[in-house]
Parts: C-alpha cells; sequence; structure tokens
C-alpha cells in the first residue's frame, strides 16, 4: 500500500477537449455530446517533429503539458511513466503493409516511432529532460499498471512523477481484432502525500473484488471501450470531494484499490 498525492491532471477524449472542460461533464453527464477526440497540434514540438509524430504522441503530450501546468513543476524536473495498450497502432499498420510488398522498404521515421516508448521519447528530448522515464503496456489493465508503476517510484524516491496514459485506434483490418473506439489519453501528476492535492492511498485487491463503473451509461460505454478510460471512475472520485474507494481493473487475477481521500 502506498499513498500519493495528485498535484495536477490532464484530459483528452470524445467530447472532452481538456480536464477543465471534464471536470463539468462528468458532475453533469446528461450536457456531454460524444464527439470525437480532436487532437491539438503539440507546440511544444519543432514543426518538423510534429509533421512525424503519430496521434499516440501528439495526444499523450497534449494531456502532459495541462498536467504539468496545474502542477506548477517544470517537466524538466519529472520522471515520467508513460502507459500505453495500443502504442502507434496506424505506425504499426503501415510498418505490416511495407513488410508485405516485394520491396520491404521501412521509413526510418516509421521505424523509429514503433518503439513502445517514442511518446516518452518525444516528451523527455522536447522538455530536454534527463529523469528517467519508463514505458509500458498491459492490455486493458495498462492504466492501472501506469498508475501503481508511477505510485510505487513516488513512494521510493519522495519526489513527484508524470503519469501519462493513451490508446489509439487501430486501422482495418487490426481494428477488428482489437477495437478501440477513439483516442483517449489522461496525465496525473503524482506526489509525496505530504504535498497538497487529493490523496490517494493505493493498494492491490483480489481480483474478485468488484469493478467501479461510471453511473452514467454513457460513460460507462466509454469506460469500457477504451482501455485509458479506465481512468473515468477515478477521475470522477477525484471531483467528487468525498471521500470514496475506485476498483480498477488490473492484470488477471487482481485489482487496483484506490481510496480516494
Amino acid at each position: 500500500m502506498t499513498t500519493v498525492a495528485v498535484i495536477g491532471v490532464g484530459l483528452l477524449g470524445p467530447g472532452l477537449p481538456d480536464w477543465t472542460t471534464a471536470r463539468a461533464l462528468l458532475r453533469e453527464p446528461a450536457a456531454w455530446r460524444r464527439q470525437a477526440t480532436f487532437i491539438p497540434a503539440p507546440s511544444r514540438l519543432p514543426a518538423a517533429e510534429r509533421r512525424r509524430a503519430g496521434n499516440v504522441i501528439k495526444a499523450s503530450i497534449a494531456v502532459a503539458d495541462e498536467a504539468l501546468a496545474a502542477s506548477g513543476l517544470q517537466a524538466s524536473e519529472l520522471p515520467t511513466v508513460f502507459t500505453s495498450s495500443t502504442g502507434d497502432p496506424l505506425n504499426c499498420h503501415l510498418l505490416c503493409e511495407a513488410l508485405a510488398t516485394a520491396e520491404r522498404l521501412v521509413s526510418p521515421t516509421r521505424f523509429t516511432n514503433s518503439v513502445h516508448n517514442a511518446a516518452a521519447g518525444y516528451w523527455h528530448i522536447a522538455t530536454q529532460s534527463r529523469q528517467p522515464s519508463t514505458s509500458l503496456a498491459a492490455f486493458d489493465a495498462s492504466f492501472a499498471a501506469g498508475l501503481l508503476e508511477a505510485a510505487v517510484q513516488v513512494h521510493a524516491t519522495q519526489a513527484p512523477v508524470l503519469l501519462v496514459a493513451c490508446d489509439v485506434p487501430y486501422p482495418e483490418p487490426l481494428h477488428a481484432l482489437r477495437p478501440v473506439e477513439d483516442v483517449m489519453a489522461v496525465a496525473l501528476v503524482l506526489a509525496p502525500e505530504s504535498s497538497s492535492g487529493r490523496a490517494l492511498r493505493i493498494e492491490t485487491a483480489d481480483g474478485d473484488a468488484p469493478i467501479t463503473r461510471c453511473t452514467d451509461a454513457a460513460f460507462e460505454a466509454l469506460r469500457v471501450g477504451i482501455p485509458a478510460a479506465r481512468a473515468l471512475p477515478l477521475l470522477h472520485a477525484l471531483i467528487a470531494g468525498i471521500p470514496s474507494t475506485v476498483v480498477i481493473e488490473d492484470l488477471p487475477g487482481s485489482t487496483l484499490a484506490v481510496h480516494v481521500e
């Protein structure tokens, strides 16, 4: 068990352009209108890098910037944890297409962006950060795995950590095998429990513990449709202003219990 404080939040998803807008919509779900996620061009990246970057990189940087601004910290000060179930699906698709041709010629840029830590690499280069970075994936449990990893790092180092979770849809035919409904990204700046902010007491729990679902049917559909959207019940608890416990699905046989204090 470990306790951390949330001192910055970033959010981007269908009909959820930022955390400020999402706070109001999570309180009044009837006002939410599901629209395709609009991904802003990351001003932090030079023009040439913006052209090369895929949606997972752009969305990750957008929410990281929002959470960072709310925290008041400097990007170069923060170790990071980037988590994604999908990585860059379009890049994967195009690499497969290239390898299926007779020439088998792979674009150097596509090869560079094929690694799972591409989003973290773009962020650390853009912010000139030399802090440690972890990139991971755990299928539908990717958000829970990232949250646990970031919280453990905060506990071990007693220093803030930036967590970024992002998932992006696959093109066909991969989409039929692994449907992800839209782009969604979430960022949390976690700090030692003595910091000002909502405290999260995090512990692993039995796999039989019931998962916390969104009370609104439309948000619940979003939660199950995008792995990164597993964060929605926790985000709702953060703005509720009362103590509560959110159970998030983890790897098979376990869950993550987050007590919002």
